[in-house]
């Protein structure tokens, strides 16, 4: 065995080296839009915020909506040829943001996009070309889910072939790290591209870096015993629990599978339905908006050193916060003797208290001017949401049967998006609104913008307690469903 060890190859680990890219690349591509918004987007296209959650909300709804056909559309097309169009199509979707002010300019008989920027602020001719603009903008939106959808189905199908159950935690953590430093990374790259060489740049070059892990994709990947890469012990090394994994899947398949409809039938659903649609906004809410907030109230645009550093801290303490999201019902369930759904329950109750952090983020700011107050309550409020989610989704193995397990997901992500949307949607008319009304719009001390900055915050701090106390009432207790 020893000698097989030595012998054997590692090619598994190069390919998920190319997932964790694929991933890195999936949420610069994502960011590229919030980053540019205020500075670049907003001033020549003559965009309110109302535009721009109308924009933000068609992603996260056309984005959850998608997600429910790509595992099965993967699974269709096979993993190589799967993951090559949904990188392709997202890719394409990137890069096709950079034309929509050509297009606008083209359809609305501007001469030019400069013509554009110079038209007088509230005049037919600014109506014409938010407009256009914004429907431009929703399809390369759309294109951007529809293919971004498909990164993690692929990815999670990739670990299952190449690697062996031991070690599929492990190397899922790796490529969903891309996550993380393509949060962390984005503050600092998207904005000096868009500062030096255009808002359009941005989209392309991050756009096209998908279009390049195409070309070592088609190359590296092939089916462990297809590949030349992989050697026999390598190939015997991922193989070695089949005998186990097709026992297992026998047992699924002899179990009974619960119809979709009958699903909303159970206490057990609508809890999990709950979590996401309150909370999965929230994180949305703070990706796509953070950005305008810190150039808004302290006049820190992305472009400037102390708002790339705003930004890289927010998701620097996500990151770092957030890893003990998975530590902590394992503590319960090992140290305290508790049943996994009850340690689960108990950890995130106590990451529902994180978000309120945001609460501060707002008083503390204005207070002390300065913009690091919100960016470290921001970032502990979505590391927050990062370990409530990771315990969300578990709390389903912990209830319904393993065939029942995929549909149940689907549900909570279209909750999700829906929740998401209506965030999204409220947040940019109430930015809007509270903006042309000035001093004339007042929460609990803040006027103006502020207030409606305030007034999201507020939800955010106490959505996930909302959240908890909905499902700790429709599920009290452990009790699981049986087909």
């Amino acid at each position: 065995m020893s000698t097989n060890s030595k012998l054997m190859t590692n090619w598994r680990w190069w390919l998920c080296s190319l997932l964790f890219v694929a991933t890195t690349v999936n949420y610069l591509d994502r960011q590229v839009l919030s980053l540019t918004y205020e500075e670049f987007i907003k001033p020549e296209f003559h965009w309110t915020d109302d535009h721009y959650g109308t924009i933000t909300a068609f992603f996260s709804i056309f984005y959850a909506i998608c997600c429910l056909f790509a595992g099965k559309f993967v699974d269709w097309m096979g993993t190589k040829k799967g993951y090559l169009i949904a990188i392709g199509v997202w890719s394409a979707g990137a890069c096709l943001h950079a034309a929509c002010g050509w297009a606008t300019a083209h359809l609305t008989g501007m001469e030019s996009v400069a013509a554009m920027r110079a038209v007088e602020i509230g005049s037919n001719a600014a109506l014409a070309i938010s407009t256009t603009s914004v429907y431009l903008f929703l399809l390369c939106r759309g294109i951007l889910a529809l293919g971004e959808a498909g990164n993690f189905p692929a990815a999670i199908k990739v670990t299952a072939e190449y690697f062996p159950k031991k070690d599929r935690a492990f190397a899922t953590s790796i490529f969903n790290a891309g996550a993380s430093v393509g949060a962390l990374a984005a503050p600092l790259c998207i904005p000096p591209l868009a500062k030096a060489l255009g808002w359009e740049w941005a989209f392309i070059i991050i756009g096209g870096l998908g279009f390049i892990w195409m070309f070592f994709w088609a190359f590296m990947y092939d089916k462990p015993e297809e590949s030349k890469r992989v050697n026999a012990a390598e190939i015997e090394y991922i193989h070695q629990d089949d005998a186990a994994e097709a026992a297992e899947k026998a047992a699924i398949a002899a179990e009974k599978s619960i119809p979709m409809l009958q699903c909303f039938g159970y206490k057990q659903t609508w809890a999990f339905i709950t979590g996401k649609f309150f909370t999965d906004g929230v994180w949305w809410f703070f990706l796509f908006w953070a950005p305008s907030y810190f150039s808004n109230q302290f006049n820190a645009p992305a472009t400037s050193g102390l708002g790339q550093a705003l930004i890289f801290t927010l998701y620097a303490i996500v990151t770092v916060v957030s890893i003990g999201g998975g530590y902590l019902p394992k503590i319960f369930v090992d140290k305290k003797g508790m049943n996994p759904y009850a340690g689960r329950m108990l950890a995130m109750l106590i990451f529902a208290f994180f978000p309120i952090a945001a609460l501060f983020a707002q008083p503390l700011g204005i207070h002390f001017n300065s913009p690091w107050w919100p960016a470290i309550l921001i970032g502990l409020a979505a590391a927050g949401h990062q370990a409530w989610s990771a315990n969300l989704f578990s709390t389903i193995g912990d209830m319904f049967p393993k065939s029942t397990i995929a549909t149940v997901t689907g549900i909570g992500a279209m909750a999700g998006g829906v929740g998401s949307m209506f965030i999204q949607k409220i947040a940019g008319k109430l930015f809007t609104y509270s903006e042309q009304m000035g001093d004339a719009f007042t929460f609990l001390g803040f006027s103006g913008k502020p207030a409606g900055y305030f007034i999201m915050f507020c939800f955010c701090g106490i959505a996930y307690l909302i959240a908890w106390s909905i499902m700790k009432a429709l599920v009290p207790k452990y009790k699981p469903i049986e087909a």
